[in-house]
């Protein structure tokens, strides 16, 4: 991760909370975390954005922070959905994008025509990380799990995956099994742990590129 201007994203807990954070930005978005890696997939498309982009990030953890969501849906008029974008004027709502909609084609033309561009690159600093992820790929590697048990966790992790996390990082984590949500059916939709060639040798290249 790059030092120096890193953007800082700010939660936003209750109602109040979301109105100094609304009056303090002229321009800012509110993001709105779900509870799978839906929130991950988006934030990380935004995430993107943001190192190009100068814009206050505000982001609710529905689960956690239920009143400020309610909040922003009750003042904006908007219907909840998580994940949830949306950009501010002057404290009232311009756009918003939803769920699987978060992408770059969407994004794009709005940054482009409505938000100004950083003078220099930054880097998303966020207080998720991905210790579990190691942790259950090192055990896997160590011969502590057979590859449907590796597979069959490691899948219920990412499906269950609301971190917010870079476009990288999430790049990484579905390398091995792809997107999660195919499988919502049942975790045999898999099919064989090494379908997708050597899972051993696939698992060290991705535990080495995170670090």
């Amino acid at each position: 991760m790059t030092q120096g201007q890193d953007q800082v994203l700010q939660p936003l807990t209750t109602p109040e909370e979301v109105d100094q954070f609304l009056k303090d930005h002229p321009q800012a978005a509110v993001f709105k975390a779900g509870t799978c890696h839906k929130t991950m997939q988006g934030f990380g498309v935004i995430e993107t954005f943001l190192q190009r982009y100068e814009l206050p990030i505000g982001f609710i953890r529905v689960v956690d922070w239920r009143p400020a969501s309610n909040h922003v849906a009750e003042m904006t008029g908007l219907t909840h959905h998580s994940p949830q974008f949306i950009l501010f004027q002057n404290g009232q709502p311009q756009y918003e994008v939803n769920n699987w909609d978060i992408t770059p084609e969407a994004l794009a033309p709005v940054f482009s025509q409505h938000v100004p561009q950083r003078s220099g690159a930054a880097q998303l600093a966020t207080d998720d990380n991905v210790e579990p992820y190691r942790q259950l790929m090192r055990a896997y590697l160590d011969g502590q799990l057979s590859d449907w048990a590796f597979q069959d966790q490691y899948v219920t992790m990412f499906r269950d995956d609301a971190s917010l996390r870079s476009q990288r990082e999430f790049d990484l984590l579905s390398r091995l099994f792809g997107d999660p949500d195919a499988y919502h059916g049942g975790l045999h939709q898999l099919g064989a742990p090494q379908d997708r060639g050597d899972l051993k040798a696939r698992v060290q290249d991705v535990l080495d590129q995170l670090g």
